[in-house]
């Protein structure tokens, strides 16, 4: 409509990224000092209302200014992550974060099919479709979302944290007085700090380097691949039309619908494996297969057309890449304590949207495929190795690693991760209760 250039049009994709590399360093700082829900629900309210507002753009630097206020909110997008990690038990974290990743999978698979549905008519409505998940989320988050009971524990609000698990229990059908009579206290979350500047102490620095490199190859890798695949099919689309003598080139949308859907069979997998085989070597190997996958894939679209091959190669490459990330966002919420855990989990965002950003112009501009290809397995290869380094999480308490000294891990598997209680003083001393009881 507008005739924009290639390098505009990797501008207005590397926009949102660009805001985002904000957004998450904004909402990380907002989530810690002023609680994960309002940061999550701020955030729904700017992708949508600039989401909305985009369709509303009436030149190219107006669309550039919205679709980077939208990439400012998508930046808190990990807060509502820490709040599900946050409550839940070190036996079911690692699956049940994953399986909120079933969401994510169905919005990959929503946008290439509301862009078969409207983008030949108009793309306004087409951004209109894309920013209603966002909204509808939003106004069920206000409803539904309550805050991390830890995050208020961590700032000293007992009271409302018990608040919370009082209608937590009733949810699930347990009677609240038989967990929280007038006795019982919360345990207290211990708070250190929350400055940007801890991630780089001692305690922290070795993880915070390796999470962030680990994140700018994962942006990279994911967003390139995506990238990849869409540039491989819109040429070959081209290249059928220039055999036809000029004919108009049809988008191979059901060949990008097949291989968003390879998300679906990634998270199958990892969800079933995140226990057993832990975080890191998933990672590992993830980033190692799914860079070898691309690089074929470059490589051979360079010398054939067969929409089956190439589909097959995207679609795997595309699951591997979907096990990586899933896990990455896994380790990095279990890696730091309450105090840190949005800030830390924010700058590592904000680093994968460093990469992200990049990503439009390295997979869209001029860069032959199999340049492309050779580049992206060296991000892949370099991603692996940032991973490899990481501490492994799995079974730990949220906060606690592989890395940790033994008597803190033993402490750890004493009093286990789950939000614990105690009894005040006062009950009859013939009958000693326990000191803790775990809350499932």
């Amino acid at each position: 409509e507008w005739g924009l250039t290639d390098m505009q049009t990797a501008t207005m994709t590397a926009c949102v990224f660009a805001g985002s590399i904000v957004g998450t360093l904004f909402f990380g700082f907002y989530g810690d000092h002023y609680g994960r829900r309002p940061a999550f629900l701020l955030a729904c309210a700017l992708i949508s209302l600039f989401g909305l507002a985009t369709a509303f753009a009436t030149g190219y630097p107006s669309l550039v200014g919205v679709r980077f206020m939208v990439g400012f909110g998508v930046g808190g997008l990990v807060v509502p992550f820490d709040v599900f990690a946050e409550f839940l038990p070190t036996s079911h974290r690692g699956v049940k974060l994953l399986a909120i990743e079933y969401f994510w999978t169905a919005g990959s698979l929503m946008t290439p099919l509301f862009a078969y549905l409207t983008l030949e008519t108009s793309w306004r409505i087409f951004v209109v479709l894309c920013a209603m998940p966002c909204l509808i989320s939003g106004i069920m988050g206000i409803c539904l979302v309550p805050e991390s009971p830890r995050w208020l524990l961590s700032m000293g609000r007992h009271e409302e944290a018990k608040a919370i698990l009082r209608n937590a229990a009733s949810a699930n059908g347990i009677d609240p007085d038989s967990l929280f009579h007038a006795n019982v206290t919360l345990k207290d979350e211990q708070v250190e700090s929350s400055n940007f500047l801890d991630l780089l102490s001692s305690k922290w620095k070795r993880n915070t380097l390796f999470l962030w490199g680990t994140w700018i190859g994962y942006a990279v890798g994911y967003y390139g691949t995506i990238l990849a695949v869409t540039r491989i099919f819109d040429e070959d689309a081209m290249n059928d039309a220039q055999n036809d003598n000029g004919g108009t080139p049809h988008f191979n949308y059901q060949a990008i619908f097949i291989s968003a859907s390879a998300e679906i069979l990634g998270l199958i997998v990892v969800i079933r494996t995140v226990d057993s085989l832990g975080r890191v070597p998933l990672q590992v190997m993830s980033y190692l297969f799914g860079g070898t996958l691309l690089f074929t894939l470059s490589i051979l679209s360079t010398v054939t057309s067969n929409s089956a091959i190439l589909t097959a190669l995207s679609f795997f490459a595309r699951a591997f890449e979907m096990m990586g990330s899933c896990v990455t966002w896994v380790s990095t919420a279990e890696i730091y304590t309450t105090e840190v855990r949005t800030t830390g989990h924010a700058s590592a965002n904000a680093m994968g949207r460093t990469g992200a950003f990049f990503s439009p112009y390295l997979v869209g501009g001029n860069m032959s495929m199999l340049a492309v290809g050779s580049i992206m397995l060296a991000i892949h290869l370099f991603t692996a190795f940032c991973a490899y380094h990481l501490p492994e999480t799995k079974g730990r308490e949220i906060g606690h690693t592989s890395l940790d000294d033994d008597d803190m891990i033993a402490d750890d598997d004493k009093d286990g991760n789950e939000m614990s209680f105690r009894y005040d003083d006062g009950i009859d001393g013939n009958v000693k209760p326990p000191s803790s009881r775990r809350i499932v």
